[in-house]
């Protein structure tokens, strides 16, 4: 089968792309070349701007097209009408920030109110321009399109880092601050499992909307560190700090957190029903943590990481906690 890919060099992408050519699947990828450029040199590379020039896109046709990077409508628009005619399904990669809150949501829950005005992307209008962008793909493909609201993604190549260091510093082994309350619900998908998961909805032309957040159990923070600490065997002990300890200025780099005042927008309870029924399985935990933290060392000491506090913020975070595990 024949799939264009408008992104897929980078993460989430990335893993969609390994998934198709594993599977025997024709792919072009639609990107500026500007990120892992070399990457896949068994597919097609067609180079462009989705907000700028499309000219490689026109006058051609694939059987599948997979939007994995696209976040105002705008834009989303000039690539979806020029693929109208020119694919016969496409699948849209959007996420559970869609969502107005993280308490206990599914595919029919009501979503933020869309934004088509202000095209900067922000913690506030991520998920607005998303559902801008979800609406933009429905009335151009209607029941030929396929979303996707993934929860946190994790794994290998991922750019943001925010699992990632919890995996490296756990592995570090000593005291570890850790922000919030260790019984408070976190979902996370490994990209590799949602990657192929795409590839299979896409296949069969599955319609509608699909939340993709795991593991199929429940998952506290405390339980995640604890597994982590487990599979890496570090001597570490998590140090956990209140959220009315926690200054301002620090709260940003504490990555899978924020106040419960605020939404707790990492604290979810996001129901993947019927991703599972459609196939959606997740690899076992200790898999991800260890293939993370196996990524993570192979980037070597040069390659800072994008989240976590400094030591001397994490040794002050310490000395304010209260509960030790």
């Amino acid at each position: 089968m024949r799939y264009l890919v408008l992104g897929g060099t980078q993460f989430v992408g990335r893993h969609i792309v390994s998934a198709l050519l594993d599977a025997g699947h024709s792919v072009t990828l639609f990107t500026r070349g500007r990120t892992n450029p070399d990457l896949f040199p068994d597919a097609e590379h067609l180079r462009g701007d989705r907000d700028g020039d499309l000219s490689a896109l026109e006058g051609r046709s694939w059987d599948r097209a997979i939007d994995v990077n696209a976040y105002v409508p705008r834009v989303v628009r000039r690539s979806a009408e020029l693929l109208q005619d020119a694919v016969q399904h496409l699948t849209f990669v959007s996420t559970v920030s869609v969502y107005p809150r993280w308490v206990e949501v599914g595919e029919d829950s009501p979503t933020v109110a869309p934004e088509t005005a202000d095209e900067e992307i922000t913690s506030e209008s991520y998920g607005r321009l998303k559902v801008a962008c979800e609406d933009v793909i429905r009335e151009v493909f209607g029941r030929r399109a396929l979303v996707v609201r993934p929860g946190i993604v994790v794994g290998p190549h991922d750019p943001t880092d925010r699992f990632t260091y919890w995996v490296a510093r756990t592995a570090t082994g000593g005291d570890v601050a850790v922000p919030g309350d260790p019984e408070r619900l976190v979902q996370i998908v490994d990209a590799r499992d949602l990657g192929e998961w795409i590839g299979w909805m896409s296949m069969r032309r599955r319609p509608g909307v699909y939340n993709a957040a795991g593991p199929d159990y429940r998952l506290s923070f405390g339980r995640l560190l604890s597994r982590i600490r487990a599979v890496t065997g570090a001597d570490a002990s998590f140090h956990w700090v209140a959220d009315d300890k926690i200054e301002a200025e620090v709260e940003d780099s504490l990555p899978l957190w924020s106040r419960a005042e605020d939404g707790g927008r990492f604290d979810m309870d996001v129901d993947s029903t019927r991703a599972r029924w459609e196939g959606l399985l997740f690899r076992p935990l200790a898999e991800t943590i260890r293939d993370t933290l196996a990524w993570d060392r192979s980037r070597g000491e040069e390659s800072a990481r994008r989240a976590g506090p400094s030591e001397d913020v994490e040794r002050d975070l310490v000395a304010r906690a209260g509960r030790r595990t």
